[in-house]
């Protein structure tokens, strides 16, 4: 199997190194720093589930040079999804699948919108991970989950063969029932500890800790659960109480990876995450208050952090 890695940061380069490891031919894309470093001294990734280094990985900044693919792991930000799908012409051929794997619930449908639906197969990522230094993928715990599916539900024989591909590498690959309902179960937390945690410059232990910022994010899950509804018929119930079942087991240093943007000096995904969740919710009238607060209080940082000013004497 022909795989490239659009964006093969922390999860791209974990799922792509696995698979490279398994013998899939895969190439990654990336820039920079990073990119420099993989050319230079291959991908490492160090992982409780197997330390890897693949010291000669294909790895460029230029799609072009890739050619036809029979699989494209779309992992660039959600600011970039409209850039970074014009940027895949030239490796989509007539069969090319291209699982997103991007933050919140929007991504599969600005992509389709520019490339065809047809070809988009919506995913979702959980797995603790992030790019230690350029060329290196530190992953901090077992799980490594990659779900994705047809947007209409149905099982593939393309879906099929990547989530086999992607056990064969030795990790872990789940078609569900239902892709959307798995892209809103993550939203419904993901979307409040995102904003939360930035917001605060807080790890997730204190404001579960403290009993008025434990409402709040509690509430503002709910807000968010309420849209999904209006959005998704079917969502199925209590999800807020089993997203809480699943952050209440997390450590106490957990925090989402827009913060880590923010410390870093990078733009952030804001309007994807609260963002959508208050443009959903006009779209269908379901009041967002907690979100819209989260979201507009956001909106200086998420071109990146402005410098301090001095303090005046």
């Amino acid at each position: 199997m022909k795989i490239a890695v659009m964006g093969a940061g922390a999860l791209g380069g974990y799922f792509g190194g696995r698979l490279a490891a398994a013998g899939q031919e895969v190439t990654l894309i990336a820039r920079g720093a990073h990119l420099a470093a993989l050319r230079a001294r291959g991908l490492k990734i160090l992982s409780p589930r197997g330390n890897l280094h693949l010291p000669a990985i294909p790895a460029t900044d230029d799609p072009g040079a890739v050619g036809p693919v029979d699989v494209i792991m779309f992992m660039v930000k959600n600011y970039d999804v409209e850039s970074g799908a014009r940027a895949i012409a030239p490796m989509l051929g007539p069969q090319t699948m291209v699982v997103t794997c991007q933050n919140g619930v929007s991504a599969h449908e600005r992509l389709g919108a520019i490339i065809g639906a047809r070809r988009v197969v919506p995913g979702v990522a959980r797995i603790p991970a992030h790019v230690a230094e350029p060329g290196v993928i530190d992953h901090s715990a077992m799980w490594d989950r990659l779900t994705f599916g047809e947007a209409d539900g149905r099982v593939t024989a393309r879906v099929e063969g990547f989530r086999d591909a992607i056990l064969a590498a030795g990790a872990t690959a789940v078609l569900p029932d239902n892709i959307l309902h798995d892209l809103w179960k993550k939203f419904i937390s993901q979307a409040t500890l995102a904003s939360m945690t930035t917001l605060t410059r807080l790890d997730l232990g204190p404001l579960r800790a403290n009993p008025d910022s434990r409402a709040l994010f509690v509430a503002a899950m709910e807000e968010t659960e309420r849209v999904g509804r209006a959005v998704v018929h079917d969502l199925p119930g209590g999800l807020v109480q089993k997203e809480w079942e699943i952050l209440d087991t997390l450590p106490d240093t957990m925090h989402a990876s827009m913060l880590d943007d923010l410390n870093a000096g990078k733009r952030l995904e804001v309007d994807y995450l609260s963002g959508d969740v208050v443009r959903l919710g006009r779209k269908h009238g379901v009041p967002t208050p907690i979100h819209n607060v989260l979201w507009a209080a956001l909106q200086p940082l998420k071109d990146g952090a402005p410098p301090r000013l001095a303090n005046a004497d």
